[in-house]
């Protein structure tokens, strides 16, 4: 080869130092995309005084987002992240009044509007628990025991749908979320045992993104062990109560005494305010200690439209309750 052919080589792309050089590394169409999402800006301000100066300047002035939107944005980007598979979260402790249902409902409620769908909350109790009257009604009553008795219908993966669990379970409406509901008929006996809650939990991951579990409160149970043993991030709820922070712990004492890996990056804690007012020193010592045991502790305030007992009317939460479940349903993503 000349000495004019080798530039000419050289200048149409072919490697320098021999047959062996490494190749030249040119950008992809993918990297420029992800280059310019890494580089994205979180938007102009729609809050507080930075919003009503963009507002009143027809977008002519357009502040950044202040300290406190930012984080907002960034924790909605946390929620919304994606996942490589279904995910489930058991919302767990041995005690009734531990607000276990609430959780279970809030999370619902804030996985599905900020992720768009994809989202169940099933009431996992041996026998009847109350996410059903909690949730919003629907035209029929089926739980999961009519589920049960109906899984045949999904045998066939290839003709079963996700519509075809609609007559079981029900719609959040505006939460984008569904509620499967534990057994509300008086004349049945009998519970719900591991291999059940093995096959409704394999056709929930069929068609949901996120399951979120209501365990009941006897942690021996067949289908509590089975939620706890298939849920990818526990969730130890408790109120600012010596009872439902006792019962709480123990119960993390006795997975650890049972061998459970990894306990405490696979769990987080929400403590909840039962009352307007609750004692200092014993919310300090309940979020130190399950700051030990547990990977993050999200502290939810009191809120007067959970005090009935009935349908969760998330839009009626204050913004500190739906903020604060923000961040915990952002710390839980994270787990993920």
């Amino acid at each position: 080869m000349t000495q004019t052919d080798d530039r000419t080589e050289q200048r149409q792309g072919a490697p320098r130092g021999g047959a062996h050089a490494e190749p030249r590394r040119f950008a992809t169409a993918t990297d420029f995309l992800d280059r310019r999402a890494a580089e994205a800006t979180t938007g102009p301000a729609t809050w507080g005084w930075r919003g009503a100066v963009r507002r009143m300047s027809g977008g002519l002035v357009s502040p950044a987002m202040g300290p406190a939107e930012a984080e907002h944005h960034d924790l909605r980007r946390r929620v919304q992240r994606d996942l490589d598979g279904p995910r489930t979260i058991a919302f767990v402790n041995p005690k009734g009044g531990a607000a276990k249902t609430t959780g279970v409902l809030a999370a619902g409620c804030t996985f599905g509007t900020v992720r768009g769908g994809g989202v169940v909350a099933w009431d996992n109790n041996e026998t009847r628990g109350t996410l059903g009257i909690r949730g919003a009604r629907a035209g029929h009553h089926n739980t999961t025991r009519e589920l049960l008795e109906d899984l045949e219908r999904f045998d066939q993966v290839g003709s079963s749908r996700i519509g075809d669990l609609g007559a079981y379970v029900r719609s959040q409406g505006d939460a984008h979320f569904d509620v499967l509901a534990s057994d509300e008929r008086p004349d049945v006996t009998g519970t719900i045992h591991a291999d059940d809650f093995g096959a409704v939990h394999g056709l929930l991951e069929r068609f949901y993104r996120v399951i979120l579990v209501d365990t009941g409160n006897n942690m021996r149970a067949e289908n509590w062990l089975a939620a706890a043993g298939a849920a990818d991030l526990l969730v130890v709820t408790s109120t600012v109560r010596e009872d439902t922070g006792y019962s709480g712990l123990w119960m993390l004492d006795a997975l650890a005494d049972a061998g459970v890996p990894d306990l405490k990056h696979r769990t987080l804690t929400v403590l909840s305010d039962p009352s307007p007012t609750v004692d200092k020193g014993l919310a300090a010592d309940l979020e130190d200690v399950y700051e030990q045991r547990t990977r993050s502790v999200h502290r939810v305030p009191y809120d007067p439209a959970l005090v009935s007992g009935s349908v969760v009317p998330y839009t009626e939460l204050s913004r500190a309750t739906q903020r604060s479940w923000l961040a915990a349903c952002a710390a839980m993503a994270d787990a993920l």
